[in-house]
């Protein structure tokens, strides 16, 4: 009894043991065909085979309505926004719009700044507000992740304000949309290997090539292509998540293609987790 016990710990720990990356999906990419027809496009979501969502808000159903439609689709939504005025005034709400779904992660995805690179300045504050914030989420089972949107890239002599705030964070982690981080100037793939273990999230999203990079967390929407024929390493991020256990590969295709392309991206990265 106690070898079999000892065994599977050491499958637990083992890179077997690891739970395997779960394909989800942003809503935001629909967030036009939402307005149309909501029940509509929750089916096609599981008809491409995505159960895991970024999202919440039900679309204008009351609640019992919108947990009844994820539930008819075999949906579930496992992360919620964060809005960084809300973090500083009601973070409590935060926590309870994510329990409400049972979700376990809740992002933040804009820091507000003068417009154009963010100052150190803001991301040290933004960054012990995450810290502040991620620890009560945390005792509540909610990890609270900051989503890089291309502003944080410029350097500082010793550094970026991103590097600032991936050395520095404590009680928060990350969900690194590599879009963002490649049109600021930043390599995805090498931020991602130097700070393991911070980035349980990704948010996959491919650049057309030849696109201008933009330091101000700014850009046109349309270069959002599917993955792995833009110009981000996108093979290369599935696999070290795969090394670091990431849990979830987020599709965000905010693009106006989007229903065309998603079914694509996800056979992508099925092929990349054989």
């Amino acid at each position: 009894m106690k070898i079999k016990t000892l065994f599977f710990a050491l499958m637990l720990l083992s890179p077997l043991g690891l739970k395997a990356q779960e394909i989800a999906l942003q809503l935001y990419s629909l967030r036009n065909e939402m307005k149309v027809d909501p029940v509509k496009y929750h089916q096609l979501i599981s008809e491409w085979g995505i159960s895991a969502l970024e999202g919440g808000g039900g679309y204008g159903m009351s609640e019992a309505e919108y947990a009844k439609l994820l539930t008819d689709n075999k949906l579930r939504i496992v992360g919620v926004g964060a809005d960084y005025n809300k973090l500083k005034s009601d973070p409590a709400g935060i926590i309870a719009e994510a329990k409400k779904y049972g979700a376990k992660y809740a992002t933040c995805y804009w820091i507000p700044h003068t417009e154009g690179p963010i100052s150190l300045e803001d991301v040290k504050a933004a960054t012990e507000l995450f810290n502040k914030t991620g620890a009560m989420m945390a005792k509540e089972g909610i990890t609270l992740t900051y989503h890089p949107h291309g502003y944080e890239f410029a350097s500082s002599g010793s550094g970026t304000p991103m590097d600032y705030m991936l050395e520095n964070a404590r009680d928060f982690q990350f969900n690194m949309d590599v879009y963002w981080v490649k049109m600021g100037g930043g390599d995805p793939l090498a931020l991602m290997k130097k700070y393991p273990g911070k980035f349980p999230q990704l948010h996959l999203k491919d650049r057309k090539k030849g696109t201008p990079g933009s330091a101000d967390g700014h850009g046109d929407v349309e270069t959002n292509v599917v993955l792995g024929t833009g110009d981000i390493d996108i093979a290369g991020l599935i696999q070290e998540a795969k090394k670091q256990g990431t849990k979830y590969l987020v599709i965000e295709d905010e693009s106006s293609r989007s229903v065309e392309q998603i079914p694509q991206s996800v056979a992508f990265i099925k092929s990349q987790l054989k």
